[in-house]
């Protein structure tokens, strides 16, 4: 699966999980990458993305991953929490 193709499902996970309680989020397109197979997806609120602005970050925002080579979205979990903690990768 194409990285373009990979993030327009992220997209559509994000929207189809919005809750009607948070704030509007949105993609941080800044932060996309790939490692280990999967199109890693961070996401915040459309204010932090805006902004920057810290004291407008969600601060439990687990990216979305998608598998590269199933085309699987979900969110990270804690145990994947490397992935996208390591930049080095």
């Amino acid at each position: 699966m194409e990285q373009d193709e990979a993030l327009q499902l992220a997209v559509a996970f994000l929207a189809d999980s919005q809750r009607d309680d948070e704030p509007p989020l949105d993609i941080d397109a800044e932060g996309v990458r790939a490692s280990n197979g999967l199109l890693i997806v961070p996401y915040n609120s459309v204010q932090y993305l805006a902004s920057r602005d810290a004291r407008e970050q969600l601060l439990d925002c687990w990216p979305i991953l998608v598998d590269l080579a199933r085309g699987e979205v979900r969110f990270g979990t804690l145990d994947e929490r490397h992935l996208w903690r390591n930049t080095s990768a």
